[in-house]
């Protein structure tokens, strides 16, 4: 009798389950090619894969990546105004290399797109691979480039297969810090367009001698030790290859179906047969061949009458598809698909026509945690790392200035990230909820502005403006000034402006009714199942 039930090897339920002992890399890059290979195949051809992975990266970057330079003014002896100034002049010039394809190497996409499609590979391969590189053009102010390269490119020499500091490509260090990663000069599977360079490697080093980065390399560490990445689809391939199957036989099998109207039956006993066509086989089948071809492919069509064959009847054809128990087995498999990507099942399937305004916005909630972890990983490993080499660049070129760079490194380059703003359920709940946050002093503009994807100093900066250019097209047009408050958006001295009047009036005039609305659908299963609640 064991202690823990867990290691209990008498049950018969268990006795089998005895998986071995590993390291992280002895379990994994053994089988991370299969692995990898049919997570592609996944996102290739089965849709809710390929939409996981969209919706995953849609979330998490989306339509817009800016840069928040966020000195650490205290560190370099400034006061908060000369940081503001600074960070303005930073966010400026590094626009001028992350909003244009000069900063990749292949000249195809911006920062945002390198970024989205590093996301969507460390997801689907688990590893994204970039190369710093220095690449001086003519025309273009910068130097410094980033390559991508595939994850499969990364891996190790043949002379190199038993050497333990070389795992999968990745050199490291006896405290397993990388030191260098060793590179296929092509891909392994391309070889109808470059079968030279297949068998030649590079190894790149992780750091120049001076200290600058020359490989980003992004992955999710699960163990310590882990030197190379997974697919997130890892511990939900084999739901979504059984599922999609599954529905490619019931489509198979619905469509087959579809194709047969009715079956002709015929109840002629040898005895009768012989009477009708004698003992002439051939006289028979040239009847049975004749009627085939006249009625056997005929359409169905409403009003028609049909001239049966001797002795036959027509019999009705009942197919049983869609089968009856389809969608609560889909569903419930996508379930649990959805909790192993760590994401909803409403928004895996992009279908919230059976959850509530609350549902709804636990749901999300959920899921922003866990977008929101992303981001910061995302910005640790690969945002923050490429900031700094291009920081680097900036300073050597005059175009910054950071007196002892190297030195304060660290201030310098602190920053944040504003990415696509995570929408709104309910605007108006969520405007007043910001609101009250602010007023208590739990947020600031900075904090709700970047929620929503905006930087709250050109938000201010932008309403000033209309503020000035209303006042004066009032002043111009005569009108008092309580209305260049009103065109503006902003509430007259001494009053509430209209939009928060609507917001204090919300809670006892509409959010009552919404919450009522959404208790009693709760309460009563019936309507819950026969109405939709998306519009709450």
């Amino acid at each position: 009798m064991t202690s823990h039930v867990a290691a209990d090897l008498s049950d018969a339920r268990l006795a089998a389950w005895v998986p071995p002992m590993k390291s992280a890399d002895a379990d994994l890059l053994s089988e991370l090619p299969v692995i990898t290979n049919r997570a592609r195949d996944l996102v290739r051809n089965n849709p809710i894969a390929a939409g996981a992975k969209q919706t995953l990266t849609d979330n998490i970057v989306g339509s817009q990546l800016r840069l928040s330079a966020q000195p650490k003014y205290r560190l370099l002896h400034w006061d908060k105004e000369r940081a503001n100034d600074w960070a303005n002049i930073a966010e400026d010039q590094f626009a001028t290399w992350a909003d244009t394809t000069e900063c990749d190497a292949a000249r195809t996409q911006t920062l945002q797109g390198l970024t989205t499609l590093s996301l969507g590979s460390a997801f689907m391969n688990g590893d994204a691979l970039a190369l710093v590189m220095w690449l001086p053009r003519v025309g273009s102010p910068w130097a410094t480039r980033l390559q991508t390269v595939e994850a499969d490119r990364l891996s190790t020499p043949p002379w190199l297969f038993n050497q333990k500091h070389v795992r999968n490509g990745v050199e490291i260090d006896d405290l397993g810090a990388p030191v260098a990663y060793w590179i296929q000069k092509s891909h392994p599977g391309d070889e109808n367009y470059c079968p030279a360079g297949q068998d030649d490697w590079e190894r790149v080093p992780a750091f120049t001698s001076s200290g600058r980065r020359r490989v980003i390399h992004l992955f999710d560490k699960d163990r310590s030790g882990q030197s190379r990445g997974k697919s997130i689809f890892t511990s939900v391939m084999r739901e979504f290859k059984v599922a999609g199957d599954y529905l490619g036989h019931e489509l198979q099998a619905a469509a087959s179906n579809a194709l047969i109207a009715a079956f002709l039956e015929s109840d002629l006993d040898p005895q009768t047969v012989a009477d009708l066509f004698g003992s002439d086989i051939g006289t028979a089948s040239d009847y049975w061949q004749q009627v085939s071809a006249a009625t056997h492919r005929k359409k169905m069509e409403g009003g028609m009458m049909l001239n049966l064959p001797l002795g036959t009847k027509l019999s009705g054809y009942n197919p049983n598809r869609p089968n009856t128990a389809f969608n609560g087995f889909m569903e419930s498999v996508l379930r649990h698909i959805a909790a192993g990507l760590n994401i909803p099942y409403e928004l895996l399937l992009k279908d919230f026509s059976k959850t509530n305004y609350s549902s709804a916005r636990a749901a999300l909630l959920e899921a922003w945690r866990f977008f929101q972890s992303k981001r910061k990983w995302l910005q640790d490993h690969w945002l923050n790392p490429i900031y700094q080499c291009w920081m680097e660049e900036a300073v050597n070129a005059n175009r910054i200035d950071a007196p002892q760079f190297y030195d304060n490194l660290h201030a310098y380059t602190g920053a944040r990230w504003v990415f696509a703003g995570r929408g709104w359920v309910d605007p108006v709940k969520e405007s007043k909820a910001s609101q009250m946050r602010m007023e208590i002093g739990l947020s600031t503009q900075q904090d709700e502005c970047a929620e929503q994807g905006k930087d709250y100093q050109e938000v201010q900066d932008q309403r000033i403006r209309e503020l000035v250019e209303a006042f004066q097209k009032t002043e111009a047009a005569g009108l008092p000034e309580q209305a260049a408050y009103l065109i503006a958006g902003f509430a007259a001295p001494g009053k509430a402006s209209a939009s928060v009047q609507a917001l204090d009036a919300m809670p006892d005039d509409v959010a009552d009714d919404q919450n009522n609305d959404a208790q009693q659908q709760d309460d009563d299963p019936q309507q819950n199942n026969n109405s939709t609640s998306s519009n709450e």
